[in-house]
């Protein structure tokens, strides 16, 4: 009976700035990922948001995850191929995590602030929905009441009579 030695790994995972305007499902990809080769996650939290040294896919910035987790030291190439088939995926990097013991990686979890910050941002990002829906409603609300206005019969208000009274007064006086 042959046992697997499974290891404990880290791994940064580059994902471009556009990711994050849909952080959750930024997070549900490289959480797919690991699971998909059978990795146990130690700990996981979005590292940083940060400018590129040089481009990448035409990304200037670029979302980092950063993972602790279990995997079977067979199942890393597995994990590797994974991650270069993800077309959303820019860079990745994953090495053992010998160096950290296991309070250390439990310590860097993250996942309660990620979960926090992508409630965050849909709740924005239903405000800022419904700000624009507002505002389209008062700007279709405002040419409704300018197409009314023109299709209502123009009545000529008393000191729009007496404007042009004198004017039409004066161009029979001129005639004569």
């Amino acid at each position: 009976m042959t046992t697997t030695l499974t290891n404990n790994y880290e791994g940064l995972f580059l994902l471009p700035q556009s990711a994050g305007s849909d952080l959750g499902g930024a997070t549900d990809l490289v959480k797919g990922l690991l699971d998909k080769v059978g990795a146990e996650i130690i700990s996981f939290k979005k590292w940083d948001e940060r400018r590129l040294a040089y481009e990448i896919k035409g990304n200037k910035r670029g979302l980092y995850f950063l993972c602790y987790f279990k995997l079977a030291g067979s199942e890393v190439s597995s994990l590797e191929r994974q991650c270069l088939l993800s077309e959303s995926m820019l860079r990745h990097m994953i090495t053992r995590a010998d160096h950290l013991t296991m309070e250390q990686m439990q310590a860097a979890d993250a996942q309660q602030e990620l979960a926090d910050e992508i409630k965050l941002r849909a709740e924005q990002s239903e405000e800022r929905a419904s700000a624009a829906t507002s505002i389209i409603d008062r700007e279709q609300a405002a040419k409704a009441t300018a197409e009314a206005e023109t299709d209502a019969p123009a009545e000529e208000t008393p000191a729009e009579e007496a404007e042009t009274a004198p004017a039409e007064a004066s161009t029979t006086d001129e005639s004569a």
